[in-house]
């Protein structure tokens, strides 16, 4: 009740707190830095498989699988994988640990496995 005596007494220093608060909570809105997409440079590199007609169990068994292995064992700083299957089609993320700064290096070091893996599946 002591806030609605003061405004009914003194209207006009309510009224100036009340604007004065606007002013202030705009002016602190526009100045205060915000970014939206701010810049994350985490280092994700995408492996897609393509096979026509086959099932995502047999995708994920014959091809994601094996080509899991073969990437750990040959790709060093990778922090995780995360690996999709379905129909036809696999998709292996590979997330390297943000301590690796050349990002040359990520490109080159999973050509090697990819080829790898290219000439092991074209013996089945």
């Amino acid at each position: 009740m002591g806030i609605v005596r003061l405004a009914l007494r003194r209207p006009y220093t309510v009224i100036v707190m009340g604007l004065l608060i606007a002013v202030l909570g705009i002016s602190s809105v526009l100045m205060m830095s915000t970014d939206i997409f701010p810049d994350i440079n985490i280092p994700v590199i995408s492996v897609v498989w393509t096979y026509a007609g086959i099932s995502p169990q047999d995708m994920e068994n014959r091809v994601v699988l094996v080509a899991e292995r073969l990437i750990t064992t040959t790709v060093t700083g990778i922090e995780h994988m995360e690996s999709q299957s379905m129909s036809g089609v696999g998709v292996i993320k590979i997330f390297f640990s943000p301590e690796r700064k050349d990002r040359g290096s990520y490109r080159r070091s999973n050509r090697h496995p990819a080829n790898r893996f290219a000439q092991f599946a074209s013996r089945d």
